[in-house]
């Protein structure tokens, strides 16, 4: 078993998460293409330039996971204020949390999750809130087992 090392992301490792970013906006939208935005030949590029701007935030906490020097799956979550629109109280809000496939089922989504949850703990969040895909249910199954429960369901009409 390869050992995980968890760390801040750093520029250096942009592209990489722009390539596991693109990765999670095509699962999406292959669950529910009239929900979830298409891929595109630069969204590798997009979401990597979007999560390095991130990197200085204080309350932002961009993470990976590596394994034998190659990272494996990142973390991009928030800290949020209280949401008067979503009815929420102030919160961590985990954004992104993807493992290259090749790398799942061995521990590195959990060890990863872990680490963000301390991040967003150590930085005052007295709770922590995700959104998943209605139809990942493999994701809703790892999230319970790290004892999430649901609150909400999403109900989307196209006009």
């Amino acid at each position: 078993m390869t050992d995980t090392i968890i760390r801040g992301a750093t520029r250096a490792d942009m592209a990489t998460i722009g390539t596991l970013g693109a990765m999670l906006v095509r699962e999406h939208y292959e669950f529910d293409p009239q929900r979830f935005i298409r891929a595109t030949s630069r969204t590798a590029e997009g979401y990597g330039y979007f999560l390095g701007t991130q990197l200085e935030n204080a309350s932002v906490c961009v993470l990976v996971a590596e394994q034998d020097g190659k990272v494996v799956g990142y973390t991009y979550a928030t800290i949020e204020p209280r949401d008067w629109m979503s009815l929420r109280d102030a919160a961590g809000v985990i954004q992104d949390i993807i493992i290259d496939p090749e790398h799942r089922g061995g521990g590195v989504g959990r060890t990863l999750l872990d680490a963000t949850l301390a991040f967003l703990q150590s930085k005052g969040a007295p709770r922590v809130v995700l959104s998943t895909a209605a139809r990942n249910e493999g994701a809703q199954r790892f999230f319970a087992s790290a004892g999430f429960r649901p609150t909400m369901i999403e109900m989307t009409k196209e006009l």
